[in-house]
């Protein structure tokens, strides 16, 4: 990395710090500002959770092109300021109409940066440096979120709206404190090996999905989302609750325990993968999370003591960080080497997409199913699961070399960026 990289790249991890920082302050207390504090009932309160999926699933195919078009710097200013607007308007709402905007202009805001923000790690990284870097992101993410809800439980009163004014307030100043440091970014652009075909927003569409590669990535990630992030906050907690009598302070610690294993483990996690095929990787954290549901079904259905119970429903929540922490630094990098130079907010965006998606339909189908049916709840995911080392390994025969093997980049002369075919490397 260039100097001018390294010191774009502090930058960027700051406001990735600072924006989860303030995420951390509100999130998990949302429904309860809106249904309790503004007393607005639980119906309202789920709309607000559905018009933040609705709102990420309307911008994001426009957020690549105009990634694309612009660059990442700007849009993500654009998507700050959107979010902080919204953060601080959902803080002083009293009707179930003035939240509902708000809720789109914050979920609509937080879904552009994502892929904002990820295409800014690419143009401040090199191919060797990459995994690293999105690695370091995930941390932050995660210790930022964290150290954000454990503030946050101690100022919230749920007596007192103005105590959710502040948390909103100190929100949307993250947002607004982000901007300010992303504006003095000085975006560098990473080296390019060889001659790489530059691409036009135009077909955009049509030439990623002509892409095998990204199509067979999306296909799973999609069911990575659905299977493990998509069932945290319903039907794995309505199975826990339900099906293991687990109480809401052990549910608590089990999210911690998720946290804490991904900022434990984030770096060591790192340097086992980085010599290890991507493809692998990935089919290795099917494996993991496949003996996480086999853990939550001992919780549920192994009829053993409710200590026991408990202790397996938190293990649970450890091996899904685990598998987490070990996919950071693995699919973020690879939908960037998948695109063609230029391309990576295209990409990004339409990543986001697909988690976006899964996102949605992870709760509705798990949360009824978890609470009802626990055992085919359990087999189900069991299944997904194992469903992902084998949708993995299949997308290994997609891949080229460096794109499987990016430590291989630095000794070859050629970084096909987006080919479908193995480039001056031998297998």
């Amino acid at each position: 990395m260039t100097r001018a990289m390294g010191a774009a790249m502090r930058r960027i991890h700051v406001g990735n710090a600072l924006s989860a920082f303030g995420l951390g302050f509100t999130v998990p207390y949302l429904y309860v500002y809106v249904a309790q504090v503004r007393g607005l009932g639980g119906m309202t309160a789920g709309l607000v959770l559905a018009v933040f999926a609705v709102a990420a699933l309307i911008v994001l195919p426009f957020a690549g092109r105009a990634i694309v078009r612009r660059g990442p710097r700007p849009v993500l200013l654009v998507a700050l300021v959107l979010a902080a607007v919204g953060a601080m308007s959902l803080g002083l709402a009293g009707s179930a109409g003035a939240v509902l905007v708000s809720a789109a202009a914050l979920g609509a805001g937080q879904a552009v940066m994502q892929p904002a923000l990820a295409t800014m790690i690419v143009e401040c990284s090199t191919a060797e440096t990459r995994s690293r870097a999105f690695a370091m992101q995930f941390f932050l993410q995660n210790l930022g979120l964290g150290v954000g809800g454990l503030i946050g439980g101690h100022l919230v009163d749920t007596t007192s709206a103005s105590s959710f004014t502040l948390l909103f307030g100190i929100e949307a100043a993250m947002f607004l404190v982000l901007a300010g440091v992303m504006a003095t970014v000085r975006m560098p652009h990473s080296p390019v090996i060889g001659d790489a075909p530059s691409q036009s927003a135009k077909g955009a569409w049509k030439q990623l999905l002509g892409n095998r590669a990204m199509v067979q990535l999306s296909a799973l990630g999609f069911v990575m989302f659905f299977a493990c992030y998509g069932q945290f906050e319903s039907g794995l907690s309505a199975y826990g609750v339900e099906a293991a009598g687990i109480s809401t302070s052990a549910l608590g610690t089990a999210l911690a325990a998720n946290t804490a294993m991904i900022v434990v483990a984030q770096f060591a996690v790192l340097k086992f993968v980085e010599r290890r095929r991507r493809s692998r990787v990935i089919a290795g954290v099917g494996l993991i999370w496949a003996l996480a549901w086999v853990t939550a079904g001992y919780a549920g259905l192994g009829h053993g003591s409710q200590e026991m119970a408990t202790a397996a429903f938190v293990s649970t929540y450890a091996l899904f960080g685990l598998g987490e922490a070990m996919l950071s630094p693995t699919v973020a990098p690879l939908v960037a080497d998948l695109a063609p130079e230029g391309m990576a907010g295209q990409y990004n965006s339409a990543f986001a997409l697909v988690k976006q998606l899964a996102l949605a339909v992870g709760p509705a189908v798990g949360g009824p199913l978890g609470a009802s049916l626990p055992g085919p709840y359990v087999v189900m995911f069991l299944v997904f699961s194992l469903g992902i080392s084998v949708l993995a390994l299949r997308l290994g025969r997609q891949l080229t070399a460096v794109q499987d093997q990016p430590w291989r980049a630095k000794g070859s002369l050629v970084v096909a960026r987006g080919a479908v075919e193995p480039v001056g490397v031998d297998v």
